[in-house]
């Protein structure tokens, strides 16, 4: 036995055959709280019936005890919270656009959408013959469109181009310089009142999924859906459809560029006029005249009629659309480039901008015609002290006449 209790290793159970009985060993506490000199749960799996229904009775006892109570979380400032979850909403969106530019990639790869604005107008039979001239095709899919509200013509690598008479042209898949030069050379003819100085050129990205019968703009992509639709009448291409859907985001995106414009003409005309608040602050004299009134009243009459008369920029709907089929929703699509691209907004504070450079106007009426009343009354200021003159040297010729008769009457 003591041989056997020399070859074991461990001095205890050594001593336990020797002695025949184990000392006690003190308990070690590795924390001095309650949770350190708590029993341990036995929630470990063991085959052992009698451990398992304790294990079960311990488990009962959990779940009849009550959760402790939520604590409601304190509440920062206002405007804190609000700066926060405005930074965290702009992340969060910016990650979604990253995702769905990847998601886009993924699926047919990105393209460009151009549109350019060259002109207040286009002669649209002008622009008809020019294309025709230069080889391009007129409607080539056929949409039946008036040529006075919109045309088609398809250019290298199959890419669209839609001419509107808003003095706007939108290209599809095709090169910068390449649309550049087709609306400031080739159909530069056919503009009317062209503004080649303030010339607005907008793009977007897009991608055709084949999975899709819809098609949608999100952020600064738009999604072409080309999947035959199971509601069309069966005598349209598929190709048709997609044209159409091509022909109402155009549509937007050429109306975002026509107020692009306006919007640069504006910012100049409130950088001719940003003296004016100054000089009248001071007390200072105008230093316009007359022309230089009248020049600045008439540009903001024109661009006040460019953006609610003579366009479509405020119309909820073009005359384009009013005869296309229902089930495209080419209403739809056009509606969507303008939340997307915040043209009703736009146009709002474009409105607004006008309302205060109307009060500037209006200054400048004001100030125009007192300097006219101004010198008005000064003319006659100067009749009157003519007419006292006049009036003074009769008075005096006579009186010295009656002294001279009285002079001879008393000789």
């Amino acid at each position: 036995m003591q041989s056997f209790g020399r070859q074991l290793s461990c001095p205890t159970v050594r001593q336990i055959l020797n002695d025949g009985r184990s000392r006690p060993q003190p308990l070690r506490c590795l924390h001095a709280t309650a949770a350190g000199q708590a029993p341990r749960k036995r929630n470990f799996f063991s085959s052992n019936a009698v451990l398992q229904q304790e294990l079960a009775g311990n488990v009962e006892i959990v779940k009849d005890v009550p959760p402790p109570p939520k604590r409601k979380p304190i509440r920062s400032p206002a405007g804190k919270t609000s700066l926060r979850r405005v930074a965290v909403e702009a992340q969060r969106s910016r990650q979604n656009t990253l995702q769905l530019r990847a998601a886009v990639e993924d699926v047919e790869g990105i393209n460009r959408v151009t549109a350019v604005s060259v002109a207040d107008q286009f002669d649209m039979d002008a622009v008809v013959r020019i294309l025709r001239s230069h080889g391009f095709p007129i409607d080539p899919d056929e949409t039946g469109f008036d040529s006075d509200q919109v045309i088609h013509t398809r250019g290298v690598n199959n890419g669209d181009i839609f001419v509107f008479p808003s003095g706007s042209m939108v290209a599809w898949s095709l090169p910068e310089d390449v649309v550049s030069d087709l609306a400031t050379k080739s159909l530069l003819p056919a503009a009317i009142s062209p503004h080649m100085d303030q010339m607005e050129m907008e793009d977007l990205e897009y991608a055709e999924d084949p999975k899709r019968e819809n098609s949608n703009i999100k952020g600064d992509v738009i999604t072409l859906g080309t999947k035959p639709s199971l509601q069309g009448d069966g005598h349209t291409h598929p190709r048709v459809d997609t044209t159409l859907a091509k022909i109402a985001f155009s549509s937007g995106l050429a109306r975002s560029t026509k107020l692009a414009v306006l919007e640069t003409m504006l910012g100049k005309y409130f950088e001719s006029t940003r003296t004016i608040p100054t000089l009248l602050s001071r007390g200072t004299k105008l230093p316009f005249n007359r022309r230089f009134m009248m020049q600045k009243t008439g540009e903001l009459l024109e661009l006040r009629a460019q953006l609610n008369h003579y366009s479509e920029l405020t119309d909820s709907l073009p005359d384009l659309f009013w005869d296309s089929r229902h089930d495209l929703g080419l209403e739809g699509y056009y509606d969507q480039v303008g939340r997307a691209l915040d043209v009703g907004v736009r146009i709002k504070t474009l409105n607004e901008k006008m309302d205060y450079a109307q009060e500037i106007a209006s200054i400048l009426r004001q100030t125009m015609s007192e300097k006219h009343s101004i010198h008005l009354e000064w003319i006659i200021i100067i009749l009157i002290a003519v007419e006292v003159g006049f009036e003074l040297r009769r008075e005096f010729k006579e009186r010295r006449e009656r002294l001279a008769k009285n002079k001879e009457g008393s000789f």
